[in-house]
């Protein structure tokens, strides 16, 4: 699948997010702008957010820290991965 060219922090944010085992020092502000740049992300009403990355779309709640917690980062990968992203493809 063709997709934006990642750059920066974006490239970095991808790479924390698709590296096995997961990060545990993933941002939600730099996954909320890695989202905005490749697919889209608003907040609902009730502090829920709707990801929409490719043909997939999910609900994700605002971490309480400052950090996404292990399954965030898993559904993220795993949407980044239906998306046609991978460690390979965010390098060409």
């Amino acid at each position: 699948m063709a997709h934006a060219k990642l750059t920066g922090h974006h490239l970095v944010t991808a790479e924390k997010i698709l590296n096995h085992p997961a990060s545990h020092n993933i941002e939600w502000h730099d996954a909320a702008a890695l989202l905005v740049e490749i697919g889209s992300i608003t907040e609902g009403s009730n502090g829920r957010y709707t990801v929409t990355l490719g043909d997939e779309t999910q609900i994700f709640d605002r971490p309480r820290g400052k950090d996404l917690d292990t399954q965030q980062i898993v559904d993220l990968r795993k949407m980044l991965k239906a998306a046609g992203f991978s460690l390979e493809s965010i390098h060409e």
